[in-house]
């Protein structure tokens, strides 16, 4: 497929939203981790943010942050997807020279997805770290099957092969199949909270009594306590390193 990389062109942000909202379930948009920084990605790395552009339309979107890290890659952190977006703005406001890059989402446009285009992505985002300097890559990823499964432990189902020994989940095999190396899961890669009525509002669903509750969407079931009116949300994802 023909396609251009696009990047540091004005409204990235805006175009970008165009067309991943309509990819996620609407809870996932209310992260307050992802809420209070996403826009600083564009301000403070507009080069680590790129569109893949085919007959003038946004085939796929990529978000990717630098950082240091200089412990064991095993050793990275449970809260994954929120606190390497933290820990990314932070290094840069305090001239911390980073060593990895970090792959926050790749997205595919819905009307173009089984047709390889993650695998385009994902291939551009090791060009992209390797022209950087940058030797590794971490990604937090979001099993795109996972959900489908939100009763079964992400430890159990990053175990799941298919015959052939690759892994059942294919977001999982894309990054298999690039050499990417599943490290662990990291078990609160996001929290998302809100009250009982925002989470009505989210999923279309009521809850009239506290308890779990499996959320079209969600990886694992959301939490809601009608006494406290809160409803918590944790996601887990699986930390995947790749070797540039």
């Amino acid at each position: 497929m023909q396609y251009e990389v696009i990047k540091n062109i004005p409204d990235h942000a805006d175009i970008q939203a165009e067309m991943t909202h309509k990819l996620w379930p609407e809870f996932m948009l209310h992260d307050p981790v992802s809420n209070a920084n996403w826009d600083k990605l564009f301000e403070l790395f507009p080069e680590y943010q790129f569109s893949l552009k085919s007959n003038d339309e946004i085939i796929g979107v990529a978000n990717c942050i630098p950082y240091f890290w200089d412990k064991p890659f095993d050793e990275l952190p449970e809260e994954g997807w929120d606190w390497v977006l933290e820990k990314g703005i932070n290094d840069k406001l305090n001239k911390i020279e980073a060593n990895v890059l970090n792959g926050l989402q790749i997205a595919v446009n819905k009307d173009y997805q089984g047709r390889g285009i993650s695998s385009l992505i994902l291939k551009e985002m090791i060009s992209l770290a390797r022209e950087s300097g940058l030797k590794y890559i971490t990604v937090p990823v979001r099993p795109s099957l996972k959900s489908k499964y939100p009763l079964i432990p992400i430890d159990n189902y990053l175990k799941w092969k298919r015959e052939d020994g690759l892994p059942y989940d294919p977001w999982l095999r894309v990054h298999a199949r690039m050499g990417g190396k599943i490290i662990k899961p990291c078990h609160k890669a996001m929290y998302i909270p809100g009250t009982v009525k925002e989470w009505e509002e989210w999923t279309g669903m009521k809850f009239y009594e506290t308890g779990e509750y499996v959320v079209p969407g969600s990886l694992e079931p959301v939490k809601i306590n009608k006494e406290k009116d809160i409803g918590e949300y944790i996601e887990p994802n699986i930390w995947v390193l790749h070797e540039v």
